[in-house]
């Protein structure tokens, strides 16, 4: 099994908001809360499939992005890595592009359960660094 990058946008406004989005209810993860992001392509960097990722999803030009973690996770036998960005500036409003629905939530109210497991250890630290 091939490698495969995930690049993930922690969207935070001035009021410490975090945009989240929703998994579909059909398909892996259902339901779940999650970052926006998705798939690096082959040729690009993570930061690369960050930007495009968030144009495509949510429907922002980001400015500004700094790097806030990563991780390597097992799925089946493939190893994932999970490129967490912080997203502190970009243009236009998040909103469900392809239909998912998406919100502003103060990060206090996050509430690890409702993501992935991956997202999990990543929320933790920024409840406790911000």
């Amino acid at each position: 099994m091939t490698h495969l990058n995930i690049a993930i946008g922690i969207i935070r406004n001035a009021e410490h908001q975090i945009f989240i989005t929703r998994r579909a209810a059909e398909g892996h993860m259902a339901n779940k809360l999650e970052f926006p992001g998705g798939k690096v392509e082959p040729g690009e960097t993570p930061e690369q499939g960050l930007v495009r990722e968030l144009e495509e999803e949510v429907g922002i030009r980001v400015e500004q992005f700094t790097l806030f973690t990563h991780k390597t996770v097992q799925f089946g036998e493939r190893p994932v890595t999970l490129w967490f960005y912080l997203v502190e500036q970009w243009l236009g409003e998040p909103w469900g592009k392809e239909g998912q629905p998406g919100g502003w939530v103060a990060l206090a109210d996050l509430q690890v359960a409702d993501f992935p497991p991956a997202n999990q250890s990543v929320i933790e630290q920024l409840q406790g660094r911000f």
